[in-house]
């Protein structure tokens, strides 16, 4: 069972006052679950963890075991939704330096998450000689940097082993029925899974969409979707006095309130970069609209403390700070006396790396409430496959709430087709 649990202390929010919403989030709750899985909304994450296709799931665990058994190198083709839950649970649920690292899975890398010419020419000289695979990941097929990306991996792959034995290292995830890379992969044979009608882009991690390239990289996915079917049991109280993830969104439209217009996401494990990349674009697409909205950051710490640390401190008292907190560390360094103690860290001796880092943790919140920037603590108790799947449900529920507090859809993402506008405009493509 995994474990998290919500910290409000130091946040100066009490829960007299979250419980003033209590009523209004009764009423987001019930909108939220009823019909949740019509494939007009964008609701089906709520019942993923237990709807899931069974028969795409096995073969997504098939096909990770091909590409593991015939490929060194994995390329995952995606952007945004499509590419940041992936590379987040990979991140945090394998080494740090795993692509360094002689290993049975294969090296995981990423390509359409941007325009550079010189980074997909790095990529591809990286790969150099050997045995690759590609993932497309794009709902229409038509998305540019990702169909761009395809484009040239798919010569390549057809110019090294052929056309057909091309098409057994293609892996497509699009629309069940219809788009570009359907009708394509129609034509070529390609294996495909399937980007659900009903789930948004930025809620489908948890769908064939991560799990295809998390499976790659050897993580277990069936503890993954066990982490989130527990939070989603876990959360179905429609009571805000119960519910932790409630109580969560609530909080910090409560600060929203008291002119806290940016939320930093903080944690003190490098694994989780990734993580709050992908929470980033999770709530920055879900709320910022309608000129409203919370402002999602995030930093590493300490490492961001010497960069950031002042502005957060002593800046602008516009933000407040969410703290993932790992309670128990996967491994740990025990720190030796020295007899010169040229350092002079001899008083650390006989202390654990981890206990220092938590010590930073908690002398920085100190420190960062005392300079009025309220602090939430989220407490897991270790980083593995089951917590991660459980953080992910829990970020995704609140956030549905929270946009409805907010009063805006968290579900679409308008705006982010203006810039595509006036980019096909200036590279004069046909229709604008």
């Amino acid at each position: 069972m995994s474990n998290l649990k919500v910290d409000l202390k130091s946040s100066n929010v009490d829960m007299q006052n979250i419980l003033e919403y209590k009523e209004q989030v009764k009423e987001i709750d019930t909108k939220l679950r009823t019909n949740s899985n019509d494939q007009s909304d964008f609701r089906g994450w709520i019942e993923l963890p237990t709807n899931y296709d069974k028969e795409e799931f096995s073969r997504i665990k098939e096909a990770a075991k091909k590409i593991q058994s015939d490929s060194e190198v994995f390329v995952s083709i995606g952007i945004g939704g499509s590419y940041l839950g992936a590379r987040a649970v990979i991140d945090s649920l394998t080494s740090t330096f795993y692509n360094y690292k002689k290993q049975s899975t294969p090296q995981m890398l990423y390509a359409g998450n941007n325009i550079s010419p010189v980074y997909l020419n790095e990529l591809i000289d990286l790969i150099g000689d050997r045995d690759f695979s590609i993932n497309v990941i794009s709902k229409s097929g038509t998305t540019t940097e990702p169909a761009i990306a395809f484009r040239v991996f798919r010569e390549i792959l057809e110019n090294k082993y052929g056309v057909e034995e091309a098409r057994k290292r293609i892996y497509v995830t699009t629309d069940k029925a219809k788009g570009a890379l359907k009708q394509l992969s129609i034509e070529e044979g390609y294996e495909t899974f399937v980007v659900p009608d009903n789930i948004g882009g930025r809620y489908s991690v948890l769908t064939a969409v991560g799990l295809l390239p998390i499976a790659v990289a050897g993580i277990n996915i069936d503890a993954l979707m066990q982490g989130a079917k527990e939070a989603q049991d876990k959360y179905q109280d429609s009571d805000l006095k119960y519910n932790e993830c409630y109580q969560y969104a609530v909080a910090r439209n409560i600060l929203h309130k008291d002119q806290k217009d940016i939320e930093i996401l903080v944690n003190y494990e490098p694994k989780l970069h990734y993580f709050t990349e992908w929470w980033k674009q999770l709530y920055g697409e879900s709320e910022g609209k309608m000129g409203r909205g919370i402002f999602p950051a995030g930093v590493d710490f300490t490492t961001d403390l010497h960069s950031m640390g002042q502005y957060i401190q002593e800046g602008k008292r516009h933000l407040f700070e969410t703290v993932i907190n790992i309670e128990e560390s996967a491994s740990d360094i025990l720190m030796k006396e020295e007899e010169d103690n040229l350092d002079g860290l001899n008083y650390l001796s006989g202390k654990t790396m981890d206990y220092v880092n938590k010590k930073a943790m908690e002398g920085t919140i100190e420190a960062h409430v005392k300079g009025r920037v309220p602090n939430i603590v989220i407490n897991i108790d270790k980083l593995d496959e089951k917590t991660v799947g459980h953080l992910i449900y829990f970020f995704e529920l609140a956030c549905a709430v929270s946009g409805n507090i907010l009063g805006v859809n968290p579900f679409n993402q308008p705006g982010v087709e203006e810039y595509k506008k006036n980019m096909f405009r200036l590279l004069e493509k046909p229709g604008y």
